[in-house]
């Protein structure tokens, strides 16, 4: 499902950037916890 929203974006970003280790996982909360969790680096 793709972000459609400002915040989902931002969300999905974040969760982006924790797959790809720019980002802790840590600092994530959440939806973009969740996403980091069930998304793939494709999505």
């Amino acid at each position: 499902m793709p972000a459609r929203s400002k915040k989902q974006q931002m969300a999905a970003g974040a969760a982006l950037a924790a797959k790809r280790g720019e980002r802790k996982k840590s600092s994530l909360k959440g939806a973009s916890k969740k996403m980091a969790e069930s998304m793939s680096e494709k999505q």
